[in-house]
């Protein structure tokens, strides 16, 4: 672990001054290297806020109101909650319309490329396209789920056909972690925590 703040430290060292660069976050792979990157996915459950280079942008992980008018034109449109819909943003892509994940997920919502034609999405990196995309999906996984929102994020997260499955939120560490990950995101932007 010492051998990790010591690259830490000198990463931070020689940062650029007045360097603008996005937020950074670090994670340890499977092969126990830790890596940097800009990128937050899904799949990487071990990720660690580094830094934010971003000169004078106060940190608040929780909030963001950028995509708040569009995340409430496809709330209406598609009559899913606007917290459930934040939320999974947070979750999915931590509000970088630019993100993409290692399977291939991309923007905000994290939708995967087979999906895009389903979803009315030619530009993934496109928000309003995106969270359209996205919401539209949450609203018949509520459909399909009953509004068992567990359920209806853990299709989400491993697809719909791995909850019928399993009949309940299927048994990987990466899906449950997710749910509950949502889980409070919605609960604090419902402003029940």
């Amino acid at each position: 672990m010492k051998k990790y703040l010591h690259i830490l430290l000198l990463f931070v060292l020689f940062l650029p001054a007045g360097a603008s660069a996005e937020m950074l976050y670090t994670y340890i792979d499977s092969n126990g290297v830790l890596n940097f990157t800009n990128v937050i996915t899904r799949t990487d459950s071990e990720m660690n806020f580094f830094v934010d280079g971003s000169p004078g942008r106060e940190q608040n992980f929780y909030t963001t109101s950028k995509f708040d008018s569009i995340i409430r034109k496809a709330s209406s449109k598609y009559g899913v909650d606007f917290s459930l819909v934040k939320a999974v943003i947070k979750v999915e892509s931590d509000f970088n319309p630019r993100a993409v994940s290692r399977k291939g997920a991309s923007g905000l919502m994290q939708i995967m490329p087979f999906n895009f034609q389903n979803f009315y999405v030619s530009d993934p990196f496109d928000p309003v396209e995106n969270i359209m995309g996205g919401t539209y999906y949450l609203g018949k996984l509520i459909r399909k789920y009953e509004n068992r929102l567990p359920l209806v994020l853990a299709a989400y997260n491993a697809g719909p056909t791995t909850v019928d499955t399993h009949q309940d939120i299927p048994p990987f560490r990466e899906t449950q972690r997710y749910v509950k990950k949502v889980m409070k995101a919605y609960n604090i932007y419902k402003g029940r925590i």
